[in-house]
């Protein structure tokens, strides 16, 4: 296959670092390390701050607060730092909107704003969330085999029949095999290697359900790839909404496993084969998943926690102790209790 490499950018580390990302928002990539260059943790921050009657204008919609209060970036929930916008438009999210790190709130009902924030009032939160991060980072079609403004080491291999996106980084030694797909935004460090047909930053599985149907929410992530890190095949690596999803250093994800969007996963973890997370779980440093094991979102796995084969994780583990079963729950446990089980027809009988 002939691949087209007028829109590689082969340089160094800062324009590696400079040039990915830019597109309207600023990417801070990870916290990884690209060679000898620290980076920060993903965000969408503006390439300069801008004020709320200005970010308000974009959507139409006024605002509750001092016009001059700066907005930075724009984040979903589950990421939000302290100078971002995040949306919220249901009563049983409001308090934790509110109180979280976010200093502005685009929200669906006018109500007491928290000192030192400000609010932006919207009939459609969700819509309008998905206006700004659509005018600041719009979907950009792929045209060739490789994106704009990517970058790949020279030290890379990248087997015929891999599809690279826009704004990527590709760092030494890395191998991406045939038929992978490294998605928009999508940051690998050193000595990383991608399975065949393996999809690394597709959108996020984000929708809102609206009386004729879903309507998804704008991914505008990405995915990081810390250094030594190894992706089966046919493994799914779903972009973060706003920030990115993370695999740690040296870990180890085996064939047809699923990441969902958000997730953390620590370093030195491994994961076998048809794994599946769901977004924005958290699975600490060391941590061993057999195959097989489901995982509900929003929750963590403590450190070295160990989940034997086909359990499902129902709620947040402590680490280092090992799991079994669905609900998962400490295996000495749940041997007791399949070994009760056993016995509950002989008992059955004797009534």
């Amino acid at each position: 296959m002939h691949y087209d490499t007028s829109n590689i950018k082969i340089g160094s580390n800062d324009q590696a670092i400079n040039n990915c990302g830019m597109i309207s928002l600023v990417y801070c990539p990870s916290k990884a390390t690209y060679n000898d260059v620290t980076l920060q943790e993903n965000c969408m921050v503006f390439p300069h701050p801008l004020t709320i009657k200005e970010l308000a204008a974009i959507i139409d919609r006024p605002f509750v607060g001092s016009e001059d209060h700066v907005v930075s970036g724009i984040n979903e929930i589950h990421r939000v730092v302290p100078g971002d916008l995040v949306f919220v438009d249901h009563p049983k999210y409001y308090d934790k909107a509110l109180n979280s790190n976010a200093t502005t709130i685009l929200i669906d009902k006018e109500v007491e704003c928290p000192e030192g924030k400000a609010l932006i009032i919207s009939p459609a939160p969700f819509d309008d969330f998905n206006k700004l991060t659509r005018h600041f980072i719009p979907l950009k079609h792929l045209t060739n085999t490789i994106g704009e403004n990517t970058i790949i080491s020279p030290s890379a291999i990248i087997y015929p029949g891999a599809i690279i996106g826009n704004d990527v980084v590709i760092g030494e030694d890395c191998i991406i095999y045939p038929g992978a797909v490294i998605g928009d935004r999508t940051i690998m460090g050193k000595n990383c290697s991608v399975g065949p047909n393996s999809v690394l930053g597709h959108y996020a599985f984000y929708y809102k359900k609206k009386p004729d149907g879903f309507d998804r929410m704008h991914t505008c992530g990405s995915v990081v790839l810390e250094d030594n890190v190894e992706i089966g095949a046919l493994c799914t690596i779903d972009a973060g909404v706003s920030a990115d999803t993370r695999i740690g250093t040296g870990t180890k994800i085996d064939n047809q496993v699923h990441v969902g969007h958000d997730t953390i996963i620590g370093k030195h973890c491994l994961l076998a084969a048809n794994v599946g997370l769901a977004g924005c779980v958290v699975v600490e440093d060391k941590v061993t998943l057999w195959g097989q094991v489901g995982c509900a979102s929003d929750i963590v796995i403590g450190e070295g926690a160990i989940v034997l084969a086909q359990s499902g994780i129902a709620k947040s583990l402590a680490g280092g102790k090992t799991y079994f079963g669905s609900p998962a729950g400490e295996v000495k446990m749940k041997f007791r209790e399949m070994a009760a089980l056993r016995k509950l027809p002989s008992i059955l009988e004797q009534l």
